[in-house]
């Protein structure tokens, strides 16, 4: 008798940790592996060109960038200032622009990548020459003044500072060995915490409710994170863009999140249906009676030869 409440202290054992591994595992693998795919990023980031809180969030950091490269006296600067902004925004609408939005971001993606991979200790910088010689060719086609003395140059554009690299190189890699095996410990233990358990339909009813709160407790954090990281940035740093840029990154974080919560659901109504509706009994009937006792069949207890007609 005693094993039947060590199983189900394991098998409880088993399904809490299995569910507290679940999401932590799903937000592990997403930054190791999801963020880590260069196709995959410059994919979640393609739509972003068409978004409009970050065309004009790119309009105004081109624009006032391009003004302090144009050698020009402050009266002038006033009369040019507008003419880049708007042709720098009417290039955020081209298919130009898409396709140096891609580029940009796959550069500098890569550029990070590699910072991450490598060993050395270098500040990780991207040039953005190529996005500054499009603005100048669509300038000089609208005939805006000076736009010819707009000079191209290769300047580094630094990303990620140098002091910062080893700190998330020891993360990138403890997310790549977390990102593997937390998933798998958590359906290691889902299986078999449901193994061990002594009524197996109650422990499925258990690991995909806590499979549900697991994902119910990941949207939640993707929410508080979302909250914490715009209430973080700088005030010159464009909030609508950069919810927009947090949305497109996490979106897969999000579906995952809902299925969990889905899956979860679904699997424990179907753990509780077939609990309801599993054949029982009948109430009216009575229950079989207990085989009689041979002995208590005798009467008599002399020998069954004795006392019996002679015929």
């Amino acid at each position: 008798m005693r094993a039947v409440p060590l199983r189900n202290a394991l098998s409880a054992l088993l399904i809490v940790l299995s569910c507290l591994l679940l999401p932590f595992g799903a937000l592990a693998a997403w930054a190791a592996y999801g963020l880590a795919d260069t196709g995959q990023y410059v994919s979640s980031m393609a739509p972003l060109a068409d978004d409009p809180d970050v065309r004009d969030a790119v309009a105004k950091t081109v624009g006032e960038g391009i003004m302090r490269e144009v050698d020009v006296g402050r009266p002038m600067q006033a009369t040019v200032a507008p003419f880049v902004r708007e042709a720098v925004r009417s290039f955020t609408q081209t298919r130009a622009f898409r396709l140096a939005w891609d580029a940009g971001n796959r550069a500098t993606h890569d550029a990070i990548l590699r910072a991450l991979q490598d060993e050395r200790e270098e500040a990780v910088t991207v040039d953005l020459a190529p996005v500054t010689a499009q603005v100048k060719d669509q300038l000089t086609q609208d005939h805006v003044p000076l736009a010819a003395r707009i000079p191209v140059q290769h300047t580094a554009v630094a990303v990620l500072p140098a002091a910062e690299l080893d700190r998330l190189r020891k993360g990138f890699h403890v997310l790549e060995v977390a990102g593997l095996w937390l998933p798998v410990a958590a359906v290691v233990f889902a299986v078999g915490g449901i193994a061990v358990a002594v009524h197996r339909r109650r422990a499925v009813l258990a690991t995909a409710l806590g499979t549900a709160l697991g994902g119910g407790l990941l949207g939640l954090a993707l929410t508080v994170g979302r909250r914490l990281t715009l209430a973080g940035l700088p005030p010159d740093v464009s909030h609508p863009a950069a919810a927009a840029v947090y949305d497109a990154l996490t979106s897969t974080l999000r579906t995952v999140s809902w299925l969990l919560l889905g899956v979860g659901l679904a699997v424990a109504a179907l753990a509780w249906l077939t609990g309801r509706l599993r054949p029982r009994p009948d109430a009216g009937q009575e229950p079989p009676a207990a085989p009689a006792d041979p002995a208590s069949l005798r009467t008599d207890s002399r020998p069954a030869g004795e006392n019996m007609p002679i015929m």
